[in-house]
């Protein structure tokens, strides 16, 4: 069993949120520069689990930064694209085995919602940094998210949590609120439900 944190899960609501939003200096800068306290509320109160699927992955801090070339989260489960970091090493064993114990801790506690990092090759939801190492974007998730969503996990990006897309207060309209989202993507990605077949 994994140790994901050191508090008791609370009943009800539960996320798993990406490790860097929490204060953890996984970025791969070695910072904590994402730092989120609305995030961190989530993980004190003991509503929330907090990793890094790169570091489950193998990769260390610091690291030099890493992004999809030539496709999408989803094109990269399925072998149609790569992820490199900015030296030119292919690390895409890495980042999908982060996110397959990304998924399996998900999976362990039972948490079908996610709040991850905005635009990261792993965590983004959306918008991705598009493997130029230019800040420019680019339409799809990151590897991480779309496993996620493939296996039927809510996911939004912090930002959106900070635009008031999921309340932790509202179990509700959390539900109300993404599963809207999951759906849209689900129409737009034919990677979006489980294959079981492929990486699981």
């Amino acid at each position: 069993m994994v140790k994901v944190n050191s508090k008791p899960i609370a009943k009800g609501p539960r996320y798993i949120v990406s490790a860097c939003l929490v204060g953890k200096n996984c970025v791969y800068d070695g910072s904590s520069k994402y730092y989120n306290p609305r995030v961190k509320e989530l993980l004190d109160s003991g509503m929330a689990v907090a990793l890094c699927p790169e570091e489950l992955g193998g990769l260390k801090v610091p690291r030099p930064p890493v992004e999809i070339f030539a496709g999408s989260g989803e094109d990269v489960l399925a072998g149609r694209a790569y992820v490199f970091n900015k030296e030119g090493k292919d690390v895409t064993i890495n980042i999908i085995k982060g996110a397959k114990e990304f998924l399996n801790i998900a999976d362990e506690y039972a948490i079908r919602e996610a709040i991850l990092k905005a635009r990261s090759p792993s965590c983004g939801c959306g918008r991705i940094y598009d493997g130029t190492f230019t800040n420019k974007l680019k339409n799809g998730n990151g590897v991480t998210a779309a496993l996620l969503l493939r296996n039927n996990i809510r996911v939004i990006t912090d930002e959106e949590f900070l635009r008031g897309r999921v309340s932790s207060s509202s179990k509700k309209n959390s539900k109300k609120v993404t599963r809207s989202r999951t759906v849209k993507n689900a129409k737009n990605n034919k990677y979006g439900k489980r294959q079981k077949s492929k990486t699981r």
